[in-house]
């Protein structure tokens, strides 16, 4: 395993000394969980923003978190152009015609070149085959083109439904939510609305309010229908026709209505819903990296989504339980005019909201921009983590160290800003000042070669050749026509064994009536599809045939593991199907609420005979006792269980949703357990570190000490020679055993040296050991953690006998 893969550490590049323009061995490893402070990435067209940026969502990917990307430019695309074999021909589709004809090469010798480029750039990074295959395999990668079908469509009427949050609890976010929603809306259309003045826009948002508390959803069909005919009375202290008028409101309803009717707004209405838990996993709990192309559309389209997907987050946010571990990513790829200082566009509360409540569930937001004077660094201020690259302007420098000032104070710190500033105006390419509050003081690095072919912004063309096996994959069947016989085409006059008058039965014999599913006219219409020809009867006729309606309901109690819930069960068995034995697990199940059930059958209808098995309360009896004895033998509350974690699903809670918790739950356990280890390593090494520091300390004293001796052993020994040739007369014995002295302190002064070195070494192979060891200890805790997510059995909850009830 290569050095950079750490649990929970993204690989982002090499430490880098601006002066020495060099690169250091200390490789950057920026702990994910930071994330979950947010980050700002601003830098100017040339800076290698978008290659950091690229860098950090592959380690995401590879890491497991799943991310949501808004990508205005369509760079994000190339995040699909991941090809583990580097071999030319997978390249030569996505060159660059253009970039190969300025190079003078054949599009297929540019591919060559590419691959060639790509092939050196990682292996001078240290990353080969297998890491961009491990790349493209942890993490689904998909590509959404709202209002355009070139990728995958999507639909936004899930953003009109009432979210799943109670008005109770909820409500200062429900009416945000709306505000948000009513203002993109009326953006769409083309009118600006203040929603505490705008008549349009505080009309619309008690209609919304009005549906979402009763839990209903709403469609633009709706909505409009509801601006005509207003669900609501009183709008503050006036009646809705004194605030807004019927002629007035129809103008309002037509802007909407110019909206539904245009041919291009059909695009907008299919597809998949904007559902976040979806876009964030697969069905089977992969984690998916979801990018939203949004290069096509209007400024007002591009500000209508943008606001709708993130109310979707915000409510989705919101429901996760808290952590301290990376959960998912939002990423931003261009913020400009999205959360500008001053104006206030419908998308910026809630990018507002998840900067300052996202934290708390593990939800990061990453947002970037080349024009960072239209930032709101006041906003920012929670924004913990700062990657600064080349800027264009002296003004853009100014307002960035005002946002890392704002920023710094928050989290209690202080910066020097004039060496910052010094730092910022020498930034090249692909250079970047990385600010982290986590962190003890700035970094200057180098980013890391991307493993994605970074050959920029792709055509919706090439979209939809990326997305083409992804859509077929997506694409429904095409429906059946099914036909319900709830309603037959009658006869002139009643058929043998019906009669005109309802069955008379025991007055211990429940009788109730289903309900119509369809109209007279409807259901002639589908049997006409099931015959395939045309029928036109010249009367229809109602007919309720006779069955057993069966109603159960089964109690699932356990204790150990907190389990208390119930299932209703209703079944329907036909007449014919009563002999020899009830077959319970052939029958129908009931399509309806008992709610629905009716007392009294429609009028002008024809009766079928009940029979003699259903008619009587002994004999029904009799059914209901085997009906209990089926349920009590047959039904289970089948919950998933990892018997590592001891975490078991919540009754109702889809496999998805329990592989995405334990996920989560292993994230997490990972993250405290490597804690731990670190915690338990890093005091050895501190101090092993030291000792080291000091031994350095004593060599460098030892080295010094050796030169001084050996200065004095030459000059004593010069003096020996001299006074040997007769100069110094009587001082020769003297000067040879002085002589003697100082080559016995020169010796020892050299041992020093040795002793030193030889501690030095031994210190950093003890180090260098201990780390190995903590490295191969996470790993296993690693490995480990990951068996535990794989582990999902099913355990059965049964009923006790009392816990059954049966109605006939």
């Amino acid at each position: 395993m290569q050095p950079f893969e750490k649990l929970g550490a993204f690989y982002l590049g090499q430490e880098y000394d601006l002066a020495k323009a060099k690169r250091l061995d200390r490789l950057i490893m920026y702990d994910a969980r930071d994330l979950t402070t947010h980050a700002v990435c601003v830098g100017m067209t040339g800076s290698g923003k978008t290659g950091l940026c690229v860098d950090l969502l592959e380690e995401a990917a590879i890491d497991s978190v799943p991310a949501i990307m808004i990508d205005p430019k369509g760079d994000l695309t190339n995040l699909l152009l991941t090809f583990p074999e580097l071999r030319p021909e997978d390249f030569e589709p996505w060159v660059n015609v253009d970039d190969a004809r300025r190079k003078g090469m054949s599009v297929g010798e540019y591919a060559q070149y590419i691959a060639d480029t790509w092939r050196k750039g990682l292996d001078d990074w240290g990353q080969g085959h297998d890491r961009i295959r491990m790349l493209k395999e942890s993490a689904d990668f998909r590509i959404y083109t709202p209002g355009s079908d070139a990728g995958l469509p999507v639909s936004i009427l899930a953003s009109l439904a009432a979210p799943a949050l109670r008005w109770d609890k909820e409500q200062e976010l429900l009416r945000e939510q709306i505000q948000g929603t009513v203002s993109a809306l009326l953006g769409l259309a083309g009118i600006e609305a203040d929603p505490l003045q705008s008549r349009e826009h505080i009309l619309l948002s008690h209609i919304f309010e009005h549906f979402w508390r009763q839990s209903q959803d709403l469609d633009l069909t709706g909505l409009i229908s509801a601006i005509q005919s207003p669900p609501v009375r009183k709008v503050g202290v006036f009646d809705v026709d004194t605030f807004f008028p019927e002629k007035e409101r129809f103008g309002l309803a037509m802007s909407l209505n110019n909206i539904v009717a245009a041919p291009s707004f059909e695009t907008w209405l299919q597809g998949e819903p904007l559902d976040v838990s979806n876009l964030l996993y697969t069905p089977d709990g992969k984690p998916r990296h979801s990018i939203f192309y949004i290069a096509h559309l209007s400024d007002a389209e591009r500000m209508f989504f943008v606001t709708l997907l993130l109310e979707q987050i915000v409510t989705w946010v919101r429901q996760q339980s808290g952590t301290t571990s990376l959960r998912a990513l939002l990423y931003f790829d261009e913020v400009f005019g999205f959360f500008p200082p001053v104006a206030e566009p419908p998308s910026k509360r809630p990018l507002l909201t998840l900067l300052k409540q996202a934290r708390a569930f593990g939800f990061g937001v990453v947002l970037t921009t080349q024009n960072p004077v239209d930032l709101d660094y006041k906003g920012l201020t929670n924004a913990g983590t700062w990657f600064i690259g080349k800027l264009q302007t002296e003004r853009d420098k100014m307002r960035v160290l005002e946002g890392l000032e704002s920023a710094s104070a928050e989290a209690g710190g202080a910066l020097d800003r004039r060496e910052l500033d010094r730092t910022i105006s020498a930034l090249r390419s692909r250079i970047f000042l990385l600010h982290n509050v986590h962190e003890d003081h700035p970094v200057i690095f180098h980013t890391r070669w991307a493993m994605s072919y970074l050959r920029g912004p792709l055509t919706r063309t090439q979209v939809r050749e990326l997305m083409a096996e992804t859509q077929a994959e997506a694409a429904p069947d095409a429906p059946r026509p099914t036909v319900r016989r709830d309603v037959e085409a009658a006869v002139p006059r009643a058929p043998d064994g019906y009669t005109g008058a309802a069955p008379s039965l025991s007055p211990d014999v429940s009788q109730v009536f289903l309900p119509l599913r369809v109209t007279r006219k409807r259901a002639v219409s589908q049997v006409a599809k099931e015959l395939g020809k045309s029928v036109k009867p010249t009367e229809t006729t109602l007919i309720y045939e006779p069955s057993l309606l069966a109603l159960g309901s089964v109690d699932f109690v356990d204790r150990k593991h907190k389990v208390d819930d119930s299932k209703d069960v209703g079944l329907l068995i036909q007449p014919g199907d009563l002999r020899p034995a009830v077959s319970w697990e052939d029958a129908d199940p009931l399509e309806l609420d008992v709610e629905d059930l009716q007392e009294e059958s429609e009028p002008e209808a024809l009766f079928g005979a009940v029979p003699s098995e259903l008619s009587t309360a002994s004999k029904l009896k009799a059914l209901a006792k085997e009906f209990g004895n089926y349920l009590y033998d047959e039904e289970r509350l089948n919950l998933y269980h990892n018997p590592t974690l001891k975490l078991y699903s919540e009754p109702g809670e889809l496999e998805k949703e329990f592989k995405i918790r334990v996920q989560q739950a292993v994230r997490e356990g990972r993250d405290a357990e490597v804690d731990k280890l670190r915690d338990k390593y890093q005091k050895k090494l501190d101090r092993l570190e030291t000792r080291l520091a000091r031994e350095e300390r004593e060599l460098t004293e030892d080295r010094a000490q050796y030169g001084a001796r050996k200065r004095e052993e030459l000059l004593s020994a010069g003096e020996t020679v001299v006074a040997m040739l007769g100069v110094f007369g009587r001082r020769t014995s003297r000067g040879l055993s002085t002589a003697a002295r100082k080559r016995r302190l020169t010796t020892k002064a050299r041992a020093d040296i040795v002793e030193s070195e030889e501690e030095i070494e031994r210190l950093e192979a003890e180090i260098e050991e201990m780390r190995l060891e903590m490295k191969e200890e996470a790993e296993a805790i690693a490995d480990r953690w990951a068996d535990a997510a794989e582990e999902i059995e099913t355990y059965a909850v049964k009923p006790r006998r009392r816990d059954v009830q049966v109605e006939l």
